[in-house]
């Protein structure tokens, strides 16, 4: 059992399929979530993780909570939940999930505060069908009717429908489908509504009705790790990159010496006629020199 994560409610649009057929989907935004916190069996008797997600100012927030998130080195959250974990699934403190942490085609539940309709009637509330709209009803066309019974019990039996506030309830929304997922802006896009007015905050977690998805990262999609993992391959290109140039200089060196013996040797071959004729002429001047020196004398 992995984490799951802390999402804001955007709103609503749809997508298109390959086919042209269009889905509506909810948008859910991953705003910096990141691991606040672990809790140990050994320390806690039990095993999760915090997260925490959003940015909240300083002055909303208690000295308690800052000396945390202090402790943690992540900024100040507006929202932290815990999440129940397998041993081998707890992550670090300071990690952030990315949206990468579901794949398309995932199963999963969405939970949430419902929106809130204020103080509703019976009608509006649960559905009832109300009084006759004619004849015999006069000004109660919309009411509930009768409540209890007589004086045996005489009381209201707790739990009756009745007029009263309506939504903002904590609600979970089972086995909704990831459409896509966008990493770099950390968007999930769910198939279908989603509990919640919009830039609510929601909880999003592996379906627990289905098994996990075979793609799904395990123990979470780290945006840490996968900026890691590309640095990785970057360096193993650069590596085989430079083992391929170190070959082909071993491969040329061989040849540059084998060049290097027939130059010299051609060198001699080409440079005789020229050698001789410079001999001859050094002969040549050498004479006209001694020449020269007995005409001074016997002049």
């Amino acid at each position: 059992m992995r984490t799951g994560v802390i999402a804001r409610k955007v709103g609503m649009t749809r997508l298109f399929r390959e086919d042209g057929r269009h889905v509506p989907v909810t948008v859910l935004s991953l705003d910096d979530c990141q691991v606040v916190s672990v809790r140990t069996d050994e320390r806690d008797g039990y095993v999760a993780v915090q997260l925490g997600a959003g940015t909240a100012k300083q002055k909303n927030v208690n000295k308690p909570q800052r000396e945390h998130f202090a402790k943690a080195e992540v900024p100040l959250k507006a929202r932290v939940v815990e999440f129940r974990v397998a041993d081998d699934a707890v992550l670090e403190v300071g990690s952030t999930i990315a949206a990468s942490h579901f794949v398309p085609g995932q199963l999963v539940d969405v939970a949430g505060h419902t929106q809130g309709k204020g103080f509703a009637g019976a009608m509006k509330r649960w559905g009832f069908g109300g009084l006759r709209a004619t004849h015999g009803v006069s000004l109660s066309h919309r009411s509930h009717g009768s409540t209890g019974n007589r004086q045996d019990p005489g009381k209201v039996f707790k739990n009756k429908k009745m007029a009263g506030h309506m939504g903002d309830r904590q609600r979970t929304q089972q086995n909704l489908e990831i459409v896509r997922v966008d990493d770099d802006r950390g968007l999930i896009f769910v198939r279908g509504s989603v509990p919640g007015a919009k830039n609510s905050w929601l909880t999003v977690s592996d379906a627990v009705k289905v098994a996990r998805h075979e793609e799904a990262p395990y123990p979470a999609g780290i945006r840490g790790a996968a900026n890691g993992s590309d640095d990785e391959a970057v360096a193993e290109a650069q590596a085989e990159e430079t083992i391929v140039n170190e070959a082909a200089a071993e491969q040329e060196a061989p040849a540059a010496e084998q060049q290097a013996p027939a130059e010299q040797a051609e060198a001699p071959v080409e440079s005789a006629p020229e050698a001789a004729a410079g001999d001859a002429g050094n002969e040549d001047s050498a004479g006209g020199d001694d020449a020269a020196g007995e005409e001074g004398k016997e002049g």
